[in-house]
Parts: C-alpha cells; sequence; structure tokens
C-alpha cells in the first residue's frame, strides 16, 4: 500500500490512477492523517485463481532414469545446459 498527500495528488494524479489501475492501493493523507483510500475496481484488479485442493498427481510425471555413474546435481546441470 502506497501513501500519497492531497498535494503530491493534485501535483500528479496520472501517476496515482495508472498504479491503482494496475492493482496498487493508495492511502491519502492531509497533514500526516489518512483521510481516504483509493482502491482499485474489481474489474481492475488482477484474479488469481484458486489452487487445486487434493492430493498431488506425482504418478502421471514422466519417470527419468540417470545414467551410471551420474548424480542428480549432474543430471540438472546437464539440464541446464551447464555441461
Amino acid at each position: 500500500m502506497k501513501r500519497i498527500s492531497v498535494g503530491e495528488l493534485r501535483q500528479n494524479p496520472t501517476r496515482m490512477l495508472d498504479d491503482v489501475a494496475a492493482g496498487e492501493t493508495y492511502v491519502v493523507t492531509r497533514h500526516q492523517r489518512e483521510v481516504a483510500r483509493v482502491v482499485p475496481t474489481v474489474s481492475s484488479a488482477v484474479v488469481i485463481p484458486p489452487k487445486r485442493s487434493g492430493p498431488s498427481r506425482t504418478v502421471d510425471l514422466t519417470r527419468v532414469e540417470l545414467p551410471d555413474g551420474a548424480g542428480f546435481d549432474d543430471f540438472l546441470a546437464d539440464l541446464k545446459g551447464e555441461s
């Protein structure tokens, strides 16, 4: 949550409104006291879908066999292209 004084808001309201449209909430102050909050409307807020409930589906993952003598760190380095 950002804070902005009434004077700052008068000088540049566009910057604050752009931030609010992007989902930021502002507290508007006068003489260091909160007088208002500017919050995004429901339509401009980013909606995060809920996490799935239930057990993990690790059975669906592809099994990877490591070459003989290779460790997991070697495998990860190979995936990253560091070998």
